[in-house]
């Protein structure tokens, strides 16, 4: 079917398509007249953004416009704000209500079928790049309609509040519970160190550690000076069987006996030239000189006795001082451990402590994040039916249901509207086309009708 067709279907079934119009459009009018009127109030609400939490001083991140607009969108609509408005404006209460919740032979609950009944009620409006939200709500009562959708107002901005308190409270029980154990454990890590510091005798491992280290120094430089002392001693008393004369022996005394016996050889070598082996100042100097080698000699052997033994027990204390900071240096790495043990758990309760004011601060806080930004009003105007809305659909629908029923005449009465049509039945060629006028058919009429008459 061409287009030249269609129009000319239309225009032969134009009185069907105007009658169908017509009646679709004075259905719709009177149906609209007949509808009861419902009105519709909205509460507007926007959910602030501050930034930095008012408790916690943590920087909050930008939330997703999407996400959690629809999120909030459904806690609206959740069954726990709709029993929360029923509790609020006590519903369940009344007696209208519960002979209607009788009427309607529910399985439910009265408060949950009320809840199902004021969110089927509910209408949300949001917009895309807006943080505001509407909560409006339609009933036959223009009164009854603000009430409610200021209660879902309220409703929402405390039940924001609880999802918000309600697990920090649970957070601060279990902080709380936790808290003593952690206290538990950091007293048993400080006793068993102060256990382990009483039995070593460690008061401050690493000052005592640094003293201890600079006493084996001590004994070291002590041992080697009476290792050097010995070895003089040594040298000295081989040098006296040699004939030698100098020593490396730093003894005072010592000393002084070399110089005096280094002048009484003198003065036995000058008396010696002087006087003979008989004469009595030469047996007097030789009795100096024995004497002064026999004292030498006495105290050069008790130097070298004194050295050893004083070397001996400068070794035995070194070695016992090794010991000693060897011990202190297993002693330190286990009191380090033990240290890590009480600072492990000192921190572990500390972060507990803090967590736990934490939440408790936020378990008490009663700030939300919503604020209400209007009120709802009692309308003036009801907000369905909409007439003039409804007309403007009647006439779109009443000329796609004209069409469809002229359309679907024609093909239970196919008529012979064009030319074309005698060439697609007959399949033949058409040789003229006879118009009919209108002023030749009046003019026929009036020609036949006196006979008619007669």
């Amino acid at each position: 079917m061409d287009l030249s067709r269609f129009f000319l279907i239309i225009l032969a079934r134009r009185k069907l398509i105007l009658f169908t119009l017509m009646v679709t459009i004075s259905t719709t009018l009177l149906v609209s007249l007949l509808l009861p009127k419902s009105y519709k109030s909205t509460a507007t609400l926007v959910l602030t953004h501050k930034g930095a939490d008012p408790v916690t001083g943590m920087v909050l991140p930008a939330q997703l416009i999407t996400s959690y607009m629809a999120t909030q969108i459904d806690v609206i609509k959740s069954s726990k704000t709709a029993l929360m408005v029923v509790d609020q404006l006590k519903l369940d209460q009344s007696e209208a209500i519960k002979e209607a919740y009788e009427e309607s032979n529910s399985d439910m609950e009265l408060r949950d079928w009320l809840a199902g009944a004021l969110l089927s009620k509910l209408d949300i409006d949001t917009s895309r790049d807006s943080s505001v939200i509407g909560i409006g709500f339609k009933s036959s009562d223009p009164e009854f309609a603000s009430i409610v959708a200021n209660a879902f107002a309220n409703a929402y901005q405390e039940i924001s509040i609880r999802l918000t308190v309600e697990p920090s409270q649970k957070a601060a029980t279990y902080f709380t519970s936790q808290l003593n154990v952690l206290r538990d454990r950091l007293e048993a890590a400080q006793k068993k160190l102060s256990q382990y510091q009483h039995e070593k005798g460690i008061i401050d491992v690493d000052f005592r550690l640094d003293v201890e280290t600079r006493r084996l120094n001590d004994l070291s430089s002590q041992l080697v000076i009476a290792q050097a002392e010995l070895m003089g001693a040594v040298s000295e008393r081989e040098n006296k069987r040699d004939g030698e004369s100098h020593s490396v022996i730093k003894n005072p005394m010592i000393n002084n006996l070399k110089i005096s016996l280094s002048q009484a050889e003198s003065k036995l070598s000058d008396i010696s030239q002087k006087f003979g082996r008989n004469h009595p100042s030469y047996a007097g100097a030789v009795a100096e000189v024995e004497k002064l080698r026999s004292e030498l000699s006495k105290h050069i052997k008790t130097s070298t006795h004194n050295a050893v033994s004083q070397e001996e027990e400068i070794r035995a204390a070194l070695e016992d001082q090794k010991i000693r900071v060897l011990n202190l240096n297993r002693a330190r790495d286990q009191l380090q451990l033990l240290v890590r043990e009480v600072e492990g758990a000192q921190q572990a309760y500390n972060n507990a402590m803090q967590r736990l004011n934490q939440t408790t601060l936020e378990g008490q806080s009663n700030l939300s994040s919503v604020s209400i930004l209007d009120m709802a009003k009692i309308p003036d105007k009801p907000d369905s039916p909409k007439l003039m809305l409804n007309m403007i659909l009647s006439v779109f629908l009443g000329g796609v249901l004209g069409l469809g029923v002229g359309l679907l005449a024609e093909m239970i009465d196919r008529r012979v509207r064009s030319p074309d049509d005698l060439v697609d039945i007959l399949q033949a060629p058409v040789l003229g086309v006879i118009k009919w006028e209108r002023s030749q058919q009046k003019s026929r009429l009036q020609s036949v009708l006196p006979r008619l008459i007669r």
